[in-house]
């Protein structure tokens, strides 16, 4: 597989974001991370909450001008705060908002400039929750649906200069699921992916040639209980 060159990653300290830095490191690429939290060592990254817009923005373009440009950007960062919608707080609410849909949006409309010129790709992360609804996720759902509709529409209107994948996961083996009640945890029996083996598929997305784009990927367990 080609060096798939400069990739800012966000959410690259853990989970599926963290699979994908060593991924793209271990192909020859330069993995750069914008994260709340510090990456592996020898990394590049920004410390940066992607509920401020301005902030992320300036990380971006931070990050990138120090490389002197980008290839490729993989919006991993999300959150979520599973509950009924009247038994979620209204600023747990909208934080799933601000971090799924908007620090997406901030995060590419930063980056697209480099990405013009190098002719590179993106990668947003949605979910199998992003197109099927689900009780008690009624944020996390309106952020990953945001996220589809984003990436289609920025999709056609940046045919041509570069590449454009949505990427829907299902569950996986992370830390993603941790901190929730009980009631919202896989149970133990679940059939998830290993991150490391969707970071492949990102991959693969990234390794095709100007012009020729993986549009779309659902990659999720041949048991994902969300898909189809």
């Amino acid at each position: 597989m080609d060096d798939p060159g400069r990739v800012l990653v966000t959410g690259g300290a853990s989970g599926l974001g963290a699979a994908v830095v060593r991924a793209v490191a271990g192909a020859g690429g330069r993995p750069l991370v914008l994260d709340r939290n510090r990456p592996a060592d020898g990394v590049r990254h920004t410390v940066a909450d992607l509920t401020d817009t301005a902030a992320t923005e300036r990380a971006v373009t931070g990050l990138a001008e120090a490389e002197g440009g980008l290839d490729a950007v993989f919006t991993a960062a999300g959150i979520d705060f599973p509950g009924p919608l009247d038994g979620v707080s209204t600023a747990d609410w909208e934080r799933v908002v601000r971090v799924n849909l908007l620090g997406t949006a901030a995060v590419v409309r930063a980056a697209l400039p480099f990405l013009r010129r190098s002719r590179g790709t993106m990668v947003t992360v949605a979910s199998t929750l992003g197109i099927r609804a689900v009780g008690d996720a009624t944020a996390y759902c309106a952020s990953k649906w945001g996220v589809v509709g984003f990436t289609r529409a920025l999709a056609a209107e940046t045919a041509g200069q570069v590449g454009v994948t949505l990427l829907v996961p299902g569950g996986m083996h992370t830390a993603f699921f941790d901190s929730r009640d009980e009631q919202y945890k896989p149970p133990p029996d679940a059939k998830l992916n290993r991150p490391e083996d969707v970071a492949e598929a990102v991959l693969f997305a990234l390794s095709q040639p100007p012009g020729c784009e993986v549009r779309e990927m659902v990659v999720a367990s041949s048991e994902e209980g969300s898909w189809p």
